[in-house]
């Protein structure tokens, strides 16, 4: 009878639809298609890592399943996806979903049903409101962070300038663009233009030509994969040599840099929270060789390694793995959010030296300090130590 008595809490297992004993469902929306298509590379990464991990046992004793379905880009597709996933195959929560515009089409969906929507793959600041969306949080250092560091390193390093400030027509762009002119120094560098760009436009030419005219020394490029090649090429056309920075999301050198010409973006300034498989610095590196090994085992040669896409796929599968095995036997969708939101100097394979993902419940920014690299050659050059905004 005594027995009786014996909490038994521990050894309960708890769950929401989506997991069972031998199985956890996770969703997933990414770009196959469309102008984004090349961001896919993100998703197959994080596939072929949780494949990887079911191999070897899967977490707790529990096999991932990961269904993941194309949006296009197109926020009306992402919220058809969404409610497939949560309502037809009853995922568990979403993880990765990209974009800004994309994300924000399900964000109150998510919330209003208390599905976690974890790591959104996107910067934007409003993915760590964690009192009005307690269930959605970002992973990548937001927006915000990286629009604060350029303009302070510009204060710092060119007073005088005339900034043009080129920007997605969208919560990405105008994000990065209102962050950026708030850190500006006052009496310091001065915006000559803002142009925007619309993610349905078949090139923006004429964009980099207005720029140029204005006089601007400086050209901040806050843009998205296909839309950022096209002006680094351009500006180099224009024979337009401001000082040039890049937003991370857009700095991956096989998507953007090899199709702009290497020769084009000669000096770009962008930063960084990753280690990139393409720089010779990190072959010593044992997170590098690790994450080295992986690739050569269970990644197909179509998907190059050195794409530092890969590295974020790999990075976020990482931390959903960590968030997971937290979690023990209690795979409810609350206890999933309430993991995320309790990471404590947690590091991954291709995370910067001196960089912790770090969470609370009030703090949803799980990376906060970058570092700036300027490209020389075919590889990125880091400068300066990691920093905040």
């Amino acid at each position: 009878m005594i027995a009786l008595f014996v909490p038994s809490a521990h050894a309960q297992k708890l769950y929401d639809p989506g997991a069972n004993d031998a199985e956890i469902k996770i969703g997933n929306i990414m770009p196959y298609s469309g102008p984004l298509s090349a961001l896919s590379v993100i998703a197959k990464f994080e596939a072929a890592y949780l494949t990887a991990l079911n191999e070897r046992g899967g977490i707790n004793g529990r096999k991932i399943k990961f269904i993941s379905y194309d949006d296009a880009y197109s926020p009306p597709k992402t919220v058809e996806q969404a409610r497939k996933l949560v309502e037809s195959d009853e995922v568990l929560f979403l993880f990765s979903v990209l974009g800004t515009p994309t994300n924000s089409a399900i964000q109150k969906y998510t919330n209003a049903r208390k599905i976690p929507h974890l790591f959104v793959a996107s910067g934007a600041t409003k993915w760590g409101d964690h009192k009005g969306f307690p269930w959605t949080i970002g992973f990548q250092p937001s927006y915000q962070t990286e629009a604060r560091i350029f303009a302070k390193y510009v204060s710092e390093v060119k007073p005088g300038a005339k900034i043009a400030v080129f920007y997605q027509n969208d919560d990405f762009g105008k994000d990065m663009l209102n962050s950026f002119k708030e850190r500006l120094a006052a009496g310091g560098p001065t915006i000559a233009i803002e142009e925007s760009y619309d993610v349905s436009e078949p090139t923006i030419d004429t964009h980099v030509v207005k720029m140029k005219a204005s006089g601007a020394d400086t050209l901040m490029i806050f843009a998205s994969t296909k839309y950022a090649a096209q002006t680094i090429k351009k500006t180099a056309e224009l024979d337009w040599k401001p000082l040039r920075f890049l937003t991370y999301s857009s700095s991956f050198i096989e998507s953007v840099i090899r199709p702009a010409g290497f020769e084009a973006a000669q000096g770009i300034i962008s930063a960084s929270y990753l280690k990139d498989p393409s720089d010779p610095q990190w072959n010593e590196d044992e997170g590098m060789k690790t994450f080295k090994n992986f690739y050569a085992k269970h990644v197909s040669d179509s998907v190059r390694m050195d794409d530092q896409l890969a590295g974020v796929g790999y990075s976020l599968a990482q931390t959903l793995e960590q968030v997971v095995r937290q979690c023990g036997d209690d795979l409810t969708r609350a206890n999933i959010m309430k993991q995320a939101a309790n990471l404590k100097d947690f590091s991954f394979d291709l995370l910067l030296p001196g960089i912790k993902v770090n969470t609370s419940p009030v703090d949803f920014y799980p990376i906060k300090q970058m570092r700036l690299m300027r490209l020389e050659g075919e590889t990125w050059k880091l400068f300066g130590p990691a920093i905040s905004e």
